[in-house]
């Protein structure tokens, strides 16, 4: 089969056609997914650090909230929150909220601020072995976690005591009520099926999403098969994020897949060039980081299509962190000349037979990336500005 071929305009107009076939035949298999949606007051708590940073990332969305609350902290708190947060970035911990939320995930330690607290005063216990046991363990970031840790609990104890708790329910309304609308809405996207048929794995079918104030911009996967979302997201927003976030990590990292895959992409200059040189706020700035994360897009994009609730991938892709998402569209485009959608398996031995078979290679590799970008192959990234 030649499988190095461009994605055509008939290709895409071919795979549309099936689309509405695909989606028949998953509906006359049972429903795998489980929906459980729930808010946590703890994890609101986490999020709004960022805000309260400063970043302009979080007050695009949360000027008013943080301007709001910030004079209720002491001044010493309020610049701890800065600081700490520029550290973690800086000391390669990564984004704070974000990596907290991680390790707060597990045993309801994120239910309120109280048990932030708790657990964060017996961390050996109530986060370490729970966090140790998880694919997110990273030995360097549990050493600067216990660091940072008595400034964190002054923080949260200081959000404790400025009534963060009674500030957050003013903003959330009938988040109850939310809730419900939510469950009901999901109750026929089966996205555990879809990630099973294209990554050749066995998926808990419980899928939990955590409604969340100030989350905005992320969607964040924690432990488990739980991720944080905004509470007022859509429905098809929420299903493209549970379509990406379970998929984390798509292949072992550490395995030979992973490793050759990052090999060829290491000697690519374009792909060098993206992960130096791309703005550090959107994340992402490390070779696995990029790949990791990339292949899990080019699959969520896969899956978001077959449940009818896709962006376009070239809209997606420009508009998305500077347009840097060059390898999640070119992984795209192959696993579509390969019709991955309709025939799945596993991602894993996918991803090893394209690396052997040279399809990453810039020569094949950029082509098909720009096809999908609607970009001219020799300018991929930065994007032109106008």
């Amino acid at each position: 089969m030649q499988r190095r071929t461009f994605l055509s305009a008939p290709a895409i107009v071919g795979f549309t056609s099936l689309l509405p076939v695909l989606r028949a035949a998953a509906q006359t298999k049972p429903n795998r997914t489980r929906w459980r949606v729930r808010a946590s007051e703890g994890a609101d708590a986490i999020a709004f650090l960022g805000p309260l940073s400063g970043t302009p990332l979080y007050l695009d969305f949360y000027a008013a909230e943080a301007a709001a609350f910030a004079p209720r902290l002491p001044a010493a708190v309020r610049d701890d929150v800065r600081r700490l947060w520029n550290e973690a970035t800086q000391d390669g911990f990564g984004l704070l909220g974000p990596n907290l939320q991680v390790l707060f995930s597990a045993d309801g330690n994120d239910a309120t601020l109280d048990t932030l607290l708790s657990a964060l005063r017996s961390r050996q216990t109530a986060i370490l072995p729970g966090y140790k046991a998880s694919s997110y363990w990273s030995e360097s970031d549990w050493t600067w976690f216990e660091r940072a840790a008595p400034r964190l609990e002054a923080i949260f104890r200081g959000l404790r005591d400025a009534g963060f708790a009674a500030f957050r329910q003013e903003r959330v309304g009938d988040l109850d009520r939310r809730i419900a609308e939510v469950s009901r809405a999901l109750a026929g996207f089966d996205v555990i099926s879809w990630q099973e048929k294209l990554t050749g794995r066995r998926f808990d079918p419980e899928i939990q999403i955590v409604l969340l104030q100030f989350a905005k911009p992320h969607g964040i996967k924690v432990q488990g098969q739980t991720f944080l979302q905004s509470a007022d997201y859509d429905t098809a927003t929420t299903v493209r994020i549970a379509a990406h976030e379970m998929l984390h990590p798509p292949v072992p990292m550490d395995g030979p897949a992973a490793t050759a895959a990052l090999a060829a992409f290491g000697r690519d200059p374009l792909v060098v060039r993206i992960v130096r040189d791309h703005d550090p706020r959107w994340g992402y700035t490390t070779l696995e980081g990029m790949v990791n994360e990339d292949l899990v897009q080019a699959l969520d994009q896969l899956i978001s299509e077959a449940l009818g609730v896709a962006r376009n991938p070239a809209d997606r892709w420009r508009k998305a962190d500077d347009g840097m998402h060059v390898i999640a569209a070119g992984l795209y485009g192959l696993l579509r000349q390969d019709r991955w959608v309709e025939q799945g398996g596993s991602i894993e031995r996918w991803l090893a037979d394209a690396v052997r078979e040279g399809r990453l290679e810039p020569a094949v590799f950029h082509p098909v990336a720009a096809r999908v970008l609607e970009r001219p192959v020799d300018a991929l990234w930065p994007l032109a500005t106008r």
